[in-house]
């Protein structure tokens, strides 16, 4: 019987055998991606190099065919991160997200569009918008709605004004942890946070440190910059931004909810194609009048459209006007949505399609 060692070399030659074999076909599929960007270049097709619905049917299926013994998500991760690669070779992807470095919305853009991509720190949600409107960047990533604390009303009242379409949504699972120089909880004189993630973290905080003054900033990165350089401070604030500022963590994962997720949409100009399992958003207003809002409601119910989300928020046109954002699975482009949003348009008073997208792959 062979020994201990030698059945650890045999499997580690087989390992080294594969490493070569998957090198040789990531190298195959680079050149694939390469060949794709050449055939687009001679038939002048340069403005589409980024398929969002090709990237979503791909990770899809490859989820769907994986045989273990790692799980769908770190397969998905695993093909993400190759297929950025790949299109990096082409071009690297600008993409704008909420700053600055180390947000839970840069790590929104790295999950969507891995690491290959070049992602552009924005001082504030308009910014992002006008970074991608002026071509700046090829897309934007912003925070929309939080499981804990519902929407982020600017990055909607944005669509008011702006052009830009929405062409993708990633969910991120949002942990906080308590970080800083001190040695001991109980020498921490402030703590610094985004608001959100102070509301996200109340219970823990008035349970564990109810004296402690909280300090509102522009961002949990923006926390944990100053509780690197004040005495006595800490901050609430994500991994990426404990990694950049190299603090410590004094304690992990303290968010009141478990399940806590903000979602996180992809604005860019160009429509998305169909991926198969798709959700639209409309942008709508109905005139002032008893049931207006049930009859723009009724369309989506008639042709067995699943609504997802509703929210309201001031027009800008009048006092008491609102206007209503609106989610629900399909794409517009299928016959049924297709139907469906043409009695609606008749309804309503003000009537825009903001995006139909893939819906969060990873």
């Amino acid at each position: 019987m062979a020994s201990e060692q030698e059945q650890l070399q045999a499997i580690r030659d087989r390992i080294d055998v594969i490493d070569r074999q998957l090198l040789e076909l990531i190298s195959q599929r680079a050149r694939c991606a390469q060949d794709v960007a050449k055939v687009k270049e001679a038939f002048g097709d340069t403005s589409t190099f980024y398929r969002p619905e090709r990237e979503a049917k791909v990770l899809r299926k490859v989820m769907e065919l994986n045989p273990g013994p790692l799980s769908d998500e770190e397969i998905g991760r695993l093909f993400r991160e190759l297929m950025s690669a790949c299109l990096a070779l082409e071009r690297p992807l600008r993409i704008a997200f909420l700053g600055p470095e180390g947000t839970f919305t840069q790590a929104a853009a790295l999950k969507h569009f891995g690491h290959s991509a070049q992602t552009l720190p924005q001082r504030a949600i308009d910014e992002v918008f006008r970074d991608v409107e002026a071509g700046d960047a090829d897309y934007g990533v912003v925070p929309v709605e939080n499981s804990t604390e519902g929407v982020v009303n600017y990055t909607l009242d944005m669509f008011l004004q702006s052009s830009l379409n929405i062409c993708g949504e990633v969910q991120l699972r949002i942990h906080h942890h308590l970080a800083g120089l001190v040695p001991d909880l109980k020498q921490i004189t402030r703590i610094y946070s985004h608001q959100q993630s102070l509301a996200q973290c109340r219970e823990w905080l008035d349970a564990n440190l109810p004296t402690v003054p909280r300090v509102p900033v522009a961002s949990n990165a923006e926390a944990a910059r100053v509780a690197l350089n004040e005495p006595g401070s800490a901050c609430i604030t994500g991994q990426g931004a404990v990694d950049i500022y190299r603090l410590p963590v004094l304690m992990p994962n303290i968010e009141d909810q478990p399940d806590n997720t903000t979602r996180f949409l992809i604005i860019g100009k160009q429509p998305i194609p169909a991926s198969g399992d798709d959700r639209t958003t409309l942008l709508v207003s109905s005139y002032n009048r008893p049931g207006s809002l049930q009859a723009l409601l009724q369309p989506l119910a008639r042709y067995g459209l699943t609504m997802t989300r509703i929210e309201s928020r001031p027009s800008g046109r009048g006092m008491w006007d609102y206007v209503f954002f609106i989610d629900f699975d399909g794409h517009q482009d299928a016959p049924a949505v297709q139907q469906a949003l043409a009695e609606l348009r008749q309804q309503a008073s003000l009537f825009r399609v903001l995006g139909s997208y893939p819906k969060g792959v990873l």
